[in-house]
């Protein structure tokens, strides 16, 4: 990779966006990815990087607009890495998030999906949603200030973000504070980033510091926690140093199910971004599933009992699933909290084909799974070897879904009854889906 000599503004007609959520143009024949451009526009593009296969560039005019460009709501939409798509219409954010799911499964699992099988794009918060983030911290020398915000969309620089409208709003309202108490520290140059977490009241950060912290600067950030009722967790080193500083109690967690349910959390666990989604995709999974109430269902890649506790309210018993230990832990007293005797949760490396072990030799009517970005190929011949009709697939990752699902398809006999995409994470091109597969006999 070498980076562009400043050359004269080019104009260029754009006709596609590529996954990422750039647009894509030929100049000269090549490929250009553009950031800020639609397609269908014509634009005044930049160059910013020559690659061998195709350039890369940013749009610095807008001659002919799409009728889906809007105003950016945020003033940092430009240069923020938090968010892709501010400047495109919501309904268009959506229609091209449903696109790349049916190509990925057209072109990757080799399946031709028809207009019965898509469901309705699954929605809730568009704004102030994100309750997990990882905001960078920087102290500039040459400017002496500190910036607190995501990066910036290219490079490692860290944007200089006065607001933010996609984070939760008990954190994008602190973020100049935030900005202040560390320049207030005696190590403002060796924080690295804090960590977000909110629950459904509450939010919490964790500092992780590369130098330890004075009296001074812990009576700072306790002082900064009570002022504003943000947590205060520090770590000093690898995630199992992370301890709590202020107050000397604070508990996370949020309700599903309507309310029937109460998810206890750890700030640095995974939890679901979009809290107002997680419910509607929650309630989308159970009546898609359908569980019978004399049925055994194994949810894989449990975590925390996202999906298990709603579904052990309404079948005759759940067995979770999960690589992490401590989200087993967390699992389990999150059973017992909430009065569900009627599940198991046990440690297994799901990114290895499952071996003999309890949970592995019983009988399911119905498998969920809810797998990292890679996918859970290893997964899949013991789904297919399994008893269970009906299998539903939630995911983070388009091509890992297709990948999968065109296995379970092509070489296992399911039959793909619908699939639809969720937005998570609104304004950005992440794109989440769930798919409901069924088999006879």
């Amino acid at each position: 990779m070498s980076q562009q000599r400043q050359t004269a503004p080019v104009v260029a007609d754009i006709t596609d966006l590529s996954h990422d959520g750039r647009g894509v143009a030929r100049v000269n024949g090549k490929a250009v990815f553009v950031h800020g451009a639609l397609p269908g526009e014509q634009v005044e593009l930049r160059f910013l990087r020559r690659r061998r296969k195709y350039d890369e560039a940013e749009a610095i005019s807008v001659i002919t607009a799409s009728s889906d460009r809007i105003e950016p709501r945020c003033a940092h939409a430009q240069m923020c890495g938090g968010c892709a798509f501010q400047h495109l219409d919501i309904t268009a954010q959506r229609a091209f998030k449903q696109h790349q799911l049916v190509e990925n499964l057209r072109r990757i699992g080799q399946l031709e999906i028809s207009a019965e099988q898509i469901a309705q794009p699954l929605i809730a918060a568009d704004w102030q949603y994100r309750r997990k983030a990882r905001l960078s911290v920087r102290y500039v020398h040459k400017k002496q200030r500190v910036l607190v915000g995501f990066r910036e969309r290219r490079g490692s620089f860290v944007a200089d973000c006065r607001e933010c409208h996609v984070l939760r709003p008990e954190v994008a309202a602190q973020l100049p504070a935030l900005a202040q108490l560390v320049e207030s520290l005696s190590i403002k140059d060796r924080i690295a980033q804090f960590e977000v977490a909110c629950d459904d009241t509450s939010a919490a950060l964790i500092v992780r510091h590369l130098e330890a912290f004075n009296d001074q600067d812990l009576e700072l950030l306790k002082r900064f926690s009570a002022d504003t009722g943000i947590a205060i967790y520090l770590q000093p080193k690898g995630p199992d140093t992370i301890h709590r500083l202020a107050p000397e109690q604070h508990q996370l967690s949020y309700l599903i199910d309507d309310g029937q349910i109460s998810i206890d959390f750890e700030p640095s666990d995974f939890v679901q971004v979009n809290g107002p989604l997680n419910q509607a995709m929650v309630k989308q999974a159970l009546e898609w599933l359908q569980p019978q109430p004399d049925e055994q269902v194994l949810d894989l890649f449990c975590g925390l009992g996202n999906f298990s506790l709603p579904l052990a309210r309404r079948t005759g018993r759940v067995v979770g699933v999960e690589g992490a230990n401590e989200l087993v832990q967390r699992a389990r007293l999150n059973a017992q909290s909430n009065a569900l005797d009627n599940t198991e949760f046990y440690v297994a490396d799901l990114s290895e084909p499952p071996r003999d072990a309890a949970w592995v030799n019983q009988d399911y009517g119905c498998i969920l799974l809810d797998p990292p970005r890679s996918g859970a190929e290893a997964c899949l011949p013991f789904i297919a070897a399994s008893k269970a009709h009906t299998v539903l697939y939630v995911s983070c990752q388009p091509a890992s879904l297709a990948r999968d699902i065109g296995i379970l398809v092509n070489q296992y006999g399911f039959t793909l009854a619908k699939v639809g995409i969720m937005d998570m994470f609104p304004h950005t091109a992440h794109v989440e889906s769930m798919a409901l597969l069924t088999r006879h006999g």
